[in-house]
């Protein structure tokens, strides 16, 4: 099946239609995946199906749940997951994408000038220093991440972005409950409250996707995030 074929029918699976030019821009997208890996290592996973679910479709699953013309940030974006499919089916949303990698980075610009983005912009800069920064510090309605750490430390490097009101989004998949038990402690101290999880069932890949919503109730303490990988290394309990 060809790549815009299978990319429609697998959102529709999930009620999310797709038009001519956002099925342009995922094409697109998915080529210079493929062509930039070879260089960066950008992902493991790289066929075709597997990228349509597992990133793809995983990245938008959210977008409905996202207030109109807010502003978003990717802490951790890596190849673009989830900000760049979330930018492609929402391009009323401000959007930045902040990585510690300048490979990485330098992918992304790319990507935002190959797929014609408009308002979303790539940052070089470790989120432990960024989120000190006035620029970023409680100044996004979203705060989105995808990456591989306990709720905790997540929390650390990601509520710090978020204004009054305003939510972090982690992507989660199943058996969650004992991880975000184990990081009540932590949201509380950084001004946060988990409000919401909403679950969707993967059927192609028998597999779950947890979205947490945090929402901040309290501005966070200006000490956090710590620096030094302390939030990693000694995580809030």
């Amino acid at each position: 099946m060809d790549f815009k074929t299978e990319l429609k029918q697998v959102f529709l699976n999930y009620n999310i239609e797709l038009n001519a030019d956002q099925c342009e821009a995922f094409e697109k997208y998915y080529n210079l995946i493929k062509e930039w890996n070879e260089k960066f290592n950008l992902t493991t996973i790289l066929e075709q199906h597997d990228v349509i679910i597992k990133h793809f479709l995983d990245s938008v699953l959210i977008i409905n749940d996202l207030k109109e013309n807010s502003k978003l940030i990717d802490v951790g974006a890596g190849a673009g997951f989830p900000s760049v499919p979330i930018k492609i089916m929402r391009p009323d949303l401000e959007v930045v994408m902040l990585d510690g990698s300048n490979k990485r980075i330098t992918f992304l610009n790319e990507v935002i000038a190959q797929l014609n983005l408009k308002n979303i912009s790539a940052v070089h800069e470790r989120c432990e220093i960024a989120a000190h920064k006035p620029e970023f510090r409680e100044n996004f309605d979203y705060c989105v991440a995808r990456a591989v750490a306990e709720s905790n430390v997540l929390c650390e490097y990601c509520l710090p972005f978020v204004k009054l009101f305003g939510y972090m989004v982690a992507y989660k998949s199943r058996n969650i409950n004992e991880e975000l038990g184990n990081a009540k402690n932590a949201i509380e101290i950084l001004g946060g409250k988990l409000t919401d999880i909403k679950n969707t069932y993967i059927e192609e890949i028998d597999a779950e996707r947890n979205l947490v919503f945090i929402q901040k109730k309290f501005k966070t303490p200006v000490k956090y995030p710590r620096g030094q990988n302390k939030p990693r290394l000694n995580p809030l309990n």
